[in-house]
């Protein structure tokens, strides 16, 4: 029987997944009775074969690959290295460069596990985020906004709505944003700049802003269209959702410290820096753990 090699199998047996090249140079020993296929007298492991089945899972989103397909992807593998051992050339330069950044990429990895292994995220820590959270969270506001450039034209376009002109007209006409008619749906205030918030939270419900609402972004003039409280989702039901998020944040202070603990000296020297592009006008500023826990 023949089998086509399969490209997301080799991508991610071979290119992408750097260890197991290193780990088919430098691999342990391999008992017959632990093998599933041999290949010139090397023996291919059961569990070079699960890690790749669970690999080739979990990255086409759960797509089954027959297990046969898998080992004669190996096999073919397994043939490519030997062909590359018979010519030395994991002793050329740029096998030993790419060898070293593989090594160097695991390593990090593993002392990052290491340290989290053993600071472990407790359920305090996940209880303070969680109390933290759900204090950002306790009411909602549907809005639209017109942001312009400068404070007279914000002004002029408040003198218009004071004669009875329509919001989401004159936002589709005149805001730089690109929200149709200047509609931001429902948000929290911690999902918006400051000074956005505090002028959203002021407002009664219908009302629009009577004073342009200067951002670093330009001026708003800020309809609030509708407010409803916010009943927090049980801990238990969102816990799950904190402990990535707690462990970026522990992973990233440990980091910090080894960094101000370390002697560092920058040796490159600076590019000549091109102006900036200005950047696009928005208004959210910050992914809070569990913005999104209420849905």
């Amino acid at each position: 029987m023949k089998f086509k090699i399969v490209p997301l199998v080799l991508a991610s047996a071979v290119l992408s997944t750097g260890c197991d090249w290193l780990e088919n140079l430098i691999a342990p020993t391999v008992k017959k009775e632990d093998a599933v296929a041999s290949v010139n007298g090397t023996y291919i492991s059961k569990k070079t074969l699960e890690t790749l089945e669970k690999e080739i899972s979990e990255r086409s989103h759960g797509q089954n690959i027959p297990q046969e397909q898998l080992l004669e992807e190996l096999i073919q593998r397994e043939l490519l290295i030997q062909q590359a051992k018979d010519k030395k050339l994991e002793n050329s330069p740029e096998v030993v460069e790419r060898l070293t950044t593989i090594k160097n990429s695991l390593l990090s990895q593993a002392a990052l596990q290491d340290y989290l292994k053993n600071n472990p995220i407790s359920d305090e820590e996940i209880k303070s985020e969680y109390d933290l959270q759900m204090s950002k969270m306790n009411e909602e506001y549907k809005a639209r906004h017109i942001l312009v450039k400068t404070e007279d034209e914000a002004k002029k376009l408040i003198v218009e709505l004071e004669k009875g002109a329509d919001f989401a007209t004159l936002a589709k006409k005149h805001s730089q944003d690109q929200a149709p008619g200047g509609d931001l749906g429902w948000f929290t205030a911690d999902r918006m700049v400051p000074e956005f918030s505090q002028a959203v939270i002021a407002l009664e419900n219908g009302k629009f802003s009577k004073t342009p609402i200067k951002t670093q972004f330009g001026y708003h003039v800020i309809l609030r269209e509708d407010s409803k409280k916010l009943t927090p989702p049980p801990l238990e039901s969102v816990k799950e959702q904190f402990r990535p998020y707690l462990q970026r944040q522990k992973a990233q202070k440990f980091i910090e410290g080894l960094r101000n603990n370390a002697k560092v000296e920058i040796l490159l020297s600076k590019p000549t820096e091109a102006p900036s592009a200005a950047p696009a006008p928005e208004v959210a500023t910050s992914e809070a753990p569990a913005a999104n826990a209420e849905k």
